[in-house]
């Protein structure tokens, strides 16, 4: 756990492409190697150096374009009741085929977000296959790889999620026959999914030094865990691993809207999130586009506007809640920054507070909102996560003692606003724990998986056009089929 905010670790180092080493970008602690320098891959993979250059690369992919911006938006949220498109409405129109669930095989979106995804999983593989023989710390060469365990198997819960069953590749492949191979069954890759994040958590540590804060912990590898077992129904597993990081000295961070702002980085509530930093004299490192693609619409310090909440995610909150406001920027308000939203030349009237950060950090050289961090696994999920596990075991009292603990945070010591959750009746303590991860994780790209994991896609995505065995999957995209010569096939309904 990170709790503290001194020098916090950056990783926007060299990145590994297929067999090539070619340059990222730079951080502040770690090796900025020009372009003109890089090293051949027969000579790479002999030193520690190596070694630590490679993992930077894994983490420093995970804020790339297709990992963080459109094409996750379209995959991971549009599609939920919470988001829709936003932004002018003649831009990027072809995201409406995502909230329409008109969105074929041959989308752009589609095949970026697949192909980011394993990219993440070639440079995790890459350092798997070939750390192991270099000659260094023993103690660090383990860490290593335990991290890169973890970016794996969070890849990997990206795909399957959406897309079920996707070639499982656990090594970099050596020819033509084991890089075209077939679909694993799903059951398949989470099994993989979880032997990784098992051994990750094994051997990751509770927390780091001031030089390596940002880096995956055991805490991230258990709470991933604990995801990973709610997708598959797994409950027990679930309250096991939630209640490992329960014991780990997490804690809810006392300001809600404030967690999510540049100043509070890795804070105690923080599990994981994707470091980002705007490198100095070094625009095309600050490259992480995720507040940009969501930023207030027609204001220069804002962004392109995508990813608008909903008239749905609106009136989900309760009175008086503050996460609301927490959650939502509108049109015509002041941000809690005192950043003043105009109500004209503005196209929407709702933003994603979540990815907003304060115009007086605009940097006009710098993509808008290059310092914020995308966070991956929070405390508050965790609790949700154990809430709901238990509550399906039977197990009442922990289930709304973890439930009450989210709820009194964001009520703030009001009594008089979002009353104690006390039920007693398992569908109906089901129905609240539902209704507080759709407003506690609003926006964070958990809405419409939830959903989908929850069985209740019909109900809740129906009127929009989603229909049941088709659209719990999104397409296998058609060039990658193609490219496979139909070793690949595609979901049912595409």
């Amino acid at each position: 756990m990170n709790t503290k905010k001194p020098y916090l670790h950056r990783v926007l180092g060299l990145i590994l492409f297929a067999t090539l080493i070619v340059n990222q970008g730079c951080q502040k602690s770690f090796l900025n190697v020009p372009p003109q320098a890089t090293p051949p891959v027969v000579t790479f993979w002999k030193t520690a150096d190596d070694a630590t250059k490679a993992v930077n690369a894994a983490y420093a992919n995970l804020h790339e374009y297709t990992n963080i911006a459109f094409a996750s938006i379209a995959v991971e949220s549009v599609g939920s009741d919470e988001a829709e498109k936003g932004s002018d409405p003649n831009d990027a129109t072809f995201i409406n085929d995502f909230d329409t669930f008109t969105a074929t095989s041959t989308e752009g979106q589609i095949s970026d977000f697949w192909g980011g995804e394993y990219k993440t999983i070639n440079l995790a593989n890459q350092v798997l296959d070939n750390v192991p023989g270099i000659n260094m710390d023993a103690s660090l060469k383990a860490r290593y790889l335990a991290e890169v365990k973890f970016i794996r198997a969070y890849a990997y819960f990206r795909l399957v999620r959406a897309f079920g069953d996707v070639p499982l590749r656990l090594h970099v492949p050596k020819n033509a026959t084991e890089f075209n191979i077939p679909r694993a069954p799903k059951a398949q890759v989470w099994a993989a999914i979880e032997t990784d994040l098992t051994d990750a958590a094994t051997v990751l540590p509770q927390n780091y030094g001031s030089a390596d804060i940002g880096r995956i912990t055991k805490g991230a590898a258990l709470a991933l865990h604990a995801k990973a077992a709610l997708y598959q129904k797994k409950w027990a597993d679930v309250v096991t691993f939630t209640n490992q990081v329960m014991g780990l000295g997490y804690s809810l961070f006392p300001n809600f809207e404030q967690q999510f702002r540049t100043t509070n980085k890795n804070n105690s509530e923080s599990i994981f999130e994707i470091q980002v930093e705007k490198v100095p004299g070094n625009p095309a490192a600050s490259n992480s586009q995720y507040s940009q693609f969501q930023g207030v619409r027609g204001i220069p310090a804002g962004g392109y506007g995508f990813n608008v909440p909903t008239t749905d995610l609106l009136n989900e909150f309760e009175p008086g809640d503050p996460r609301k406001n927490g959650t939502i920027i509108f049109r015509g308000s002041t941000t809690a920054e005192g950043d003043v939203i105009p109500e004209v030349g503005v196209p929407n009237p709702m933003y994603n507070y979540k990815a907003y950060v304060p115009f007086n950090l605009f940097d006009p050289n710098y993509p808008q909102g290059c310092q914020q961090d995308k966070i991956v696994l929070r405390y508050a999920d965790v609790l949700l996560m154990n809430a709901e596990a238990n509550n399906e075991l039977g197990n009442t009292a922990p289930a709304l003692v973890s439930l009450e603990l989210v709820r009194a945070r964001a009520r703030q010591g009001d009594i008089t606003i979002l009353p104690r959750v006390i039920i007693t009746d398992p569908a109906a303590l089901r129905t609240a724990i539902y209704h507080e991860r759709k407003v506690e994780l609003a926006m964070e790209f958990d809405r419409y998986f939830d959903v989908i994991r929850q069985g209740r896609g019909t109900a809740v995505f129906g009127i929009k056009g989603w229909k049941a065995n088709k659209n719990e999957v999104w397409p296998i995209p058609q060039n990658e089929i193609d490219l496979s010569a139909g070793v690949l096939t595609q979901n049912p309904g595409y």
